[in-house]
């Protein structure tokens, strides 16, 4: 049986709309974001920015989503 790889851009997508709605809900800028998630800002820039190649991972997320204060599944629910 072949093993099924799956690559879905869109789940990056809708993580990084998700990332930049909910800072802007916390009137945050990606500065603030930055230090309350221990990342850099020039890390969370890239992200929102739809400039990074869709390879940030799920302990980044989960940092992200703890310095939103929010449960790290609002990351990946689509509108």
């Amino acid at each position: 049986m072949a093993k099924e790889t799956f690559t879905n851009k869109n789940i990056y997508d809708t993580v990084r709309k998700n990332i930049k709605k909910y800072r802007k809900m916390k009137n945050m800028t990606q500065q603030d974001l930055a230090d309350a998630s221990y990342l850099s800002h020039g890390y969370i820039r890239e992200i929102e920015s739809f400039k990074m190649a869709s390879t940030f991972s799920l302990d980044a997320v989960e940092k992200i989503a703890n310095g939103l204060g929010i449960e790290i599944k609002l990351l990946f629910e689509e509108e």
